[in-house]
Formats: C-alpha cells, sequence, structure tokens
C-alpha cells in the first residue's frame, strides 16, 4: 500500500464517519447533496433514494436510518439474487442494501456487509438489532482486503463505493477472489463519461462525495477483464446526470461523470492460467 492510497482511505474514513455521526445526530456531513450527503428530513433522504431507483416499499421495509441517502443507484435491480445465496456488499453503510438483500433472500443463505468505517459498522449492527433477520452479518475491513474467504460468494452488490477506492484493480481481484465459480457483480457506482480536469481530481471533497475517484468504462472493463471476469456490461444511466448535478453546484460535474450499472461473471470453471489471483 503507498502512502498516497493510505491518504486517500483516511481521508475517506474520516469524512464518512462525518456521515454516520451525522445521521445518528440528525444533522448533516458537509457534502449534503453528494452521494456521502445526509439530510436532517427523513423525507429527503427518501426523495433521494427514490431518485436513486429505490422504492417507497425498499425504505419503508428497512430499520429507520440505514437509509442515509447515500449512493447513486439501487443495486437490488440488476442483482437477482435468489433464496441460498450468499450475497457480499462493498461498502456497506448504515445496512440498507444488505437489509433488502435480505429480504430477497427470504431467510435463507447469507449477507455479508463489508465496510472501512468503524462509525458505519457501528451503526448498521445498531439497525441489525432492529430486525428479526439472523443471517445478516457486518464486517470491518477494507474493499481491497475483504475479510471474506475464498470461493464462498454468490453476488457480489455494491453502491457507489468502488469509485472511492485508490487501487480499484485490486477490489475487482477480490471480488474475483471471494466469488465462487460462476459468481457474480451487480454494482452501481459512477464513472467517468470524460476525462476528469486536474481541478476536479484534486479536490478533497469531490474525492469523498464519490466524484474525482471516478474511472472511465474502458478503464474499467480492463481492469476487469484482468480480474478475470467475462460477460462485462457497463451500462450508463442518463438519467442519473439530473441528480448528479446536485452533489457539486456550480462544477458541471453531471458533464464529467454519470452513475452506471456495472454487471460481469466469474467463469463458471477456471484454471489457475486464467486469472492473476485464481
Amino acid at each position: 500500500m503507498s502512502v498516497k492510497e493510505d491518504l486517500i482511505r483516511q481521508q475517506i474514513r474520516e469524512s464518512y464517519s462525518k456521515v454516520a455521526e451525522a445521521s445518528n445526530d440528525g444533522g448533516g456531513c458537509g457534502v449534503e447533496s453528494s452521494c456521502c450527503g445526509v439530510s436532517s428530513d427523513v423525507d429527503i433522504n427518501t426523495v433521494v433514494s427514490t431518485r436513486m431507483g429505490y422504492s417507497e416499499e425498499d425504505i419503508k421495509s428497512t430499520p429507520q436510518g440505514a437509509d442515509m441517502g447515500l449512493g447513486c443507484g439501487t443495486p437490488k435491480a440488476i442483482a437477482s439474487i435468489q433464496r441460498h445465496e450468499t450475497v457480499l456488499d462493498l461498502g456497506s453503510g448504515g445496512g440498507f442494501d444488505c437489509f433488502l438483500a435480505a429480504q430477497e433472500l427470504a431467510g435463507t443463505g447469507q449477507v455479508i456487509g463489508v465496510d472501512m468505517t468503524p462509525a458505519m459498522l457501528s451503526k448498521a449492527r445498531l439497525n441489525a438489532e432492529k430486525t428479526d433477520y439472523k443471517n445478516i452479518q457486518f464486517r470491518l475491513g477494507e474493499i481491497e482486503h475483504l475479510p471474506v474467504a475464498d470461493l464462498s460468494v454468490d453476488v457480489i452488490i455494491s453502491n457507489c463505493v468502488i469509485n472511492l477506492s485508490p487501487n480499484k484493480s485490486q477490489v475487482f481481484d477480490e471480488a474475483f477472489r471471494v466469488l465462487k465459480a460462476g459468481g457474480r457483480m451487480a454494482v452501481s457506482d459512477v464513472v467517468a463519461s470524460a476525462p476528469l480536469p486536474e481541478a476536479i481530481k484534486n479536490d478533497k471533497e469531490l474525492l469523498s462525495g464519490c466524484m474525482a475517484g471516478a474511472s472511465t468504462i474502458e478503464e474499467i472493463k480492463a481492469m476487469m477483464e484482468h480480474s478475470g471476469f467475462i460477460n462485462i456490461s457497463i451500462v450508463p444511466k442518463d438519467e442519473s446526470r439530473s441528480f448528479i448535478k446536485d452533489w457539486a453546484p456550480g462544477t458541471n460535474i453531471e458533464e464529467f461523470v454519470i452513475s452506471a450499472y456495472i454487471q460481469a461473471d466469474k467463469p463458471a470453471a477456471i484454471s489457475s492460467a486464467d486469472s492473476c489471483c485464481a
């Protein structure tokens, strides 16, 4: 791990600790309209989440406080979660997507949420205590170094988190490692639709706000192919520009980044020669 990567992680961890604490206190995190935004009004969070594709029923069916208006889309829409599967959420935050996944499992299978921010982990575990779900675990860890066994996961979901990583190729290597043969990724994330200006790349708030660290579709596809993934599909959501422009008013950020659905499969049978991390 380079010093620069470690500094970026520390910065993001501190930012999202503030998000969790602000949510607990009913306040804002300071990057109010970005994907790390927190509103003091639960109804506003509902509006934010429904703009991203969640239903009001999704929000009402999860513990109060799990939905903090974070993210850029719902992985539930593309994950096709089946009963008895093991689901892994990268950057699980307050547990919102984990609770929705658990509903799909209907008491079977398992959901694992991984987050590197202790405050978020505590929030997720407190939220879990409000439910009857016994098949959800929240683990502290970095998505570049997953605390998950090899070949143990059926589907990986994530919502606007991989773009925050300073080493995305390692994230995809780790995802490939923990997926079972034939497993899949179903991710909503922010991608760069045009070269990012240096002013955006070097803006600390835009980095924590899921914008400055975005990679292009071509870069993401190349990283995933290198990890061993097949059937890679990256579909930008043009409608997301309507809420992305609110993340950083006055910057025209919607001209440079866009939300996308990212899907890929791990081959059903692989040899050690097929991947760097098999």
